[in-house]
């Protein structure tokens, strides 16, 4: 088993990569929650830091989705990751 993956599975994942793209990881904020089956993953970055996580074309977005998808599996979970850039407020 991967540190990621037994420090909270596609929530670490997403996390630990998202950090590492943007330029303000301490704005990076990743929550998990259930809906009708299916895992949800919000990715909240700062506003300037969208085009980071999203990439050219989209590619870095459809690359974090598909390793999101990947962990989930592992953990028998559907998952979708939805990137929003207006940053998280709340505890």
């Amino acid at each position: 088993m991967s540190p990621a993956t037994e420090a909270g599975g596609v929530r670490a994942v997403v996390e630990i990569l998202a950090r590492a793209l943007t330029d303000r990881p301490d704005a990076v904020k990743v929550i998990e929650s259930q809906h009708k089956g299916t895992t949800l993953v919000e990715l909240y970055v700062a506003p300037g830091e969208l085009g980071r996580v999203i990439g050219r074309q989209g590619r870095t977005a459809a690359a974090l989705r598909t390793l999101a998808a990947t962990a989930g599996e592992k953990e028998g979970k559907t998952v979708t990751l939805e990137i929003r850039d207006t940053p998280y407020i709340g505890t």
